[in-house]
């Protein structure tokens, strides 16, 4: 098979979550830990740090893939979802994975794969662990995809955990308060390793120290530390509470050498040694267009709140959403003196666009319905001044599509 087949059977053939939505979330670890023993237990042969958490989690494992690139290792990164190539997912040292290795792993692997009816995340991670295992990587960011205790990543022994901020999202499968969810993520803390939470929260903090307690692990809550905070290209605000927690968990770590120097260089030069993209991503001027990832009512309040510090004479919404999202929640963030570009993420889990129009009405925000998000986009742009800002954002997926 060509590439291009290999990625078309990966997600024709098997359930993926970003596709499908909960029907593609099997919620147990049999799968990933059959499929790692047949290939040799990669994931035992290369040390890595765990990254959980619903908001920051993506930008704070590229800040430390980073850190560590500068500092001279040889770096692993596993992140999920890609924006524009599969092989975003599984890189080191900013470099993806090649064509040929997805060929090769799949083609190798494909008889157990359907004899074993494996899904779509449960591969993809143990391609990765394959590949930093066979690439002798001296560390691996491991990125959480869902959840944290029945996840597929959730097979390996990490020399920190890092769990970022906690929001609601996933409520149909993680639970419906911050502690449930909390209780989710928190499954990745293992016995006697330490856990940093980048972000004190009342409803979560029990949680987290219950479970820490339980497994003899040191606990560290990244606010309490005395650590300088340098600066990243990543323009959010809220980057900062993420910047706290990956400078903190670089403290608890033994056995690498990493400088003060190493640690501003590797946070200023995240976007160039990672291609992390969408996370306050600005894609043009005059007018000004940024896009952002946000997709849940935490990150989008931070986003909008970033938004409201900006100077421009219109702005200008393209918006798109998955249909599981909570709108009677969401909408109320967004600003109604805007105008609105309603599309639809071309994914099966993509909300009508229409229906989408419909809700937002409830909340006075107006403007029209368009055939896909590039069509919504393009009419933003064409309606925009130079003086304008518009904002792509509500979805990975409408995010992905303009990229």
């Amino acid at each position: 098979m060509t590439y291009q087949e290999t990625l078309d059977w990966m997600f024709a053939q098997l359930p993926m979550y970003q596709q499908q939505g909960k029907v593609a979330f099997n919620g147990k670890l049999d799968g990933i830990k059959a499929f790692s023993q047949y290939l040799g237990n990669p994931h035992n042969k290369f040390k890595s740090i765990h990254v959980a958490g619903t908001n920051g989690k993506g930008s704070s494992s590229h800040m430390l893939a980073s850190i560590f690139q500068e500092a001279g290792y040889k770096a692993g990164l596993y992140t999920s979802p890609h924006l524009k190539d599969f092989r975003e997912r599984i890189k080191i040292n900013g470099k993806l994975l090649s064509k040929q290795q997805v060929i090769s792993f799949i083609k190798a692997n494909r008889s157990f794969i359907e004899a074993n009816k494996l899904s779509f995340f449960e591969m993809t991670v143990a391609m990765a662990f394959n590949h930093f295992a066979e690439q002798q990587v001296d560390i691996a960011i491991i990125e959480v995809g869902l959840g944290g205790r029945l996840d597929s990543t959730n097979i390996i022994q990490p020399e920190v955990c890092l769990i970022t901020n906690i929001g609601l999202d996933h409520t149909d499968m993680l639970g419906g308060t911050l502690a449930e969810i909390a209780r989710e993520k928190s499954g990745i803390i293992k016995p006697g390793t330490p856990v940093v939470i980048s972000e004190r929260q009342k409803e979560t903090t029990p949680v987290f120290n219950e479970v820490a307690k339980k497994n003899g692990s040191p606990i560290i809550f990244a606010e309490d530390s005395p650590n300088n905070i340098y600066p990243t290209p990543l323009l959010g605000g809220y980057q900062m509470k993420n910047v706290k927690g990956v400078i903190a968990t670089i403290a608890q770590l033994s056995g690498y050498s990493i400088s003060e120097a190493q640690i501003k260089s590797g946070l200023w030069c995240v976007v160039k040694n990672t291609g992390l993209l969408g996370r306050w991503q600005i894609l043009g001027e005059q007018p000004k267009v940024i896009c952002d990832t946000a997709h849940n009512f935490e990150s989008i309040s931070l986003v909008m709140n970033q938004i409201s510090g900006e100077k421009y004479s219109k702005l200008h919404i393209v918006l798109g959403f998955v249909k599981e999202k909570d709108m009677d929640t969401i909408l109320p963030l967004f600003p109604k003196d805007a105008r609105y570009y309603f599309c639809r993420p071309n994914i099966p889990r993509g909300l009508n666009a229409t229906a989408l129009k419909q809700k937002a009405t409830e909340f006075e925000l107006e403007g029209c319905v368009y055939e896909s998000v590039m069509e919504g986009f393009l009419e933003a742009k064409q309606q925009a001044s130079k003086e304008d800002l518009i904002f792509i954002g509500g979805s990975t997926f409408t995010v992905a599509e303009v990229l």
